[in-house]
């Protein structure tokens, strides 16, 4: 910070944020300006210097750009300034809809602020699928050839690599995993507008506004790549609630009295972003998919006794519900 004159004389005030998966945010101010400092776990794994370099790629990328994020302040590649890669940001003023037990007022209550917020969260995304990867400096971000062709055997692989986990039931325990997984890959769109999406887009990642319904910041850009930026619409659509009903595998707001539909996210998405909608369950489908095998992975080590029993029962059942979710929409 000295280097690069931001601020003088100790860190005051220093505090732990809560969010942010696994990684560590950090609040303290420094010549009476806030900073936040985004840092990967104590314990790294094996990508997490990276990680932290793309995340901090983004940032910087986005800057100017009209999509709500942090803004990034300054960023540290090497890892012996505090042990790890880092990178510094504005502080958000802002709430995570989603982590609140009840959403404030007047979101609470005003069910025109509850459907704006949330056409404000599929205008956010479409703005950021639609902006030239080149022209924002990500050139090579991301492998953009087989994208889509990738993503099913990928993570059928996934699943496969299970069964090495001892007591796990095995695909049997997951209702439709077959079929949907064939169907997907029989419905493969054809071709798609290349574009940056977020890969790991909902309502559970951004910060809403105080004073208004609407996003204070996109947060989490771990998962960040090149590749169809509809798959954060999929993604979106996978976690949203059906008809107001806030079940074990979605992830949503309390009170839920104004949220859209997934069929008005959708229709929205298209008006925004001009792309051709045709295929845009495809992307629903595969978002249950691929977050159905992610979460089943916490339940085979928990059937080998490497996680803990209760949680992968719950992750076990929020599999099993986003594909039947898959299956009503194929059927």
């Amino acid at each position: 910070m000295d280097e690069q004159a931001l601020g003088d004389g100790p860190l005051e005030g220093v505090t732990r944020l809560s969010g942010g998966t696994q990684n560590i945010l950090l609040k303290f101010s420094r010549s009476g300006k806030a900073y936040v400092l985004r840092r990967p776990p104590p314990h790294l794994r094996k990508n997490s210097n990276e990680t932290m370099r793309r995340e901090a790629r983004v940032l910087a990328a986005l800057k100017g750009q009209d999509v709500p994020h942090p803004d990034l302040i300054a960023a540290c590649p090497d890892e012996d300034v505090i042990g790890a890669c880092f990178y510094l940001m504005e502080p958000i003023d802002g709430f995570n809809p989603a982590a609140v037990e009840r959403l404030p007022e007047p979101f609470a209550s005003d069910k025109d602020w509850q459907w704006k917020l949330a056409m404000d969260l599929v205008d956010s995304v479409a703005r950021l699928g639609s902006l030239d990867p080149i022209d924002i400096g990500l050139e090579g971000f991301g492998k953009l050839d087989g994208f889509l062709e990738r993503q099913v055997p990928r993570w059928e692989a996934q699943l496969k690599s299970y069964d090495d986990m001892a007591g796990w039931p095995g695909r049997a325990g997951i209702p439709g995993v077959e079929q949907v997984g064939d169907w997907l890959s029989k419905n493969l769109p054809a071709d798609f507008q290349a574009g940056l999406l977020h890969g790991d887009y909902h309502l559970g990642n951004v910060m809403a506004r105080h004073d208004k319904p609407e996003l204070a910041a996109i947060v989490d850009w771990e998962l960040a790549t090149l590749g169809d930026p509809m798959v954060d619409l999929g993604w979106l659509m996978a976690t949203w609630p059906i008809d107001g009903v806030l079940a074990n595998e979605t992830v949503g707001a309390r009170p839920w009295l104004g949220f859209p539909e997934i069929d008005d996210l959708v229709q929205r998405y298209g008006e925004v972003s001009g792309r051709d909608m045709a295929n845009a369950k495809w992307y629903g489908v595969f978002g249950c998919y691929k977050l159905g095998i992610i979460l089943e992975g916490t339940y085979a080590r928990a059937c080998a006794g490497k996680a803990p029993k209760d949680t992968g029962d719950n992750l076990h059942a929020r599999t099993v519900g986003l594909f039947s979710r898959a299956l009503s929409w194929i059927e």
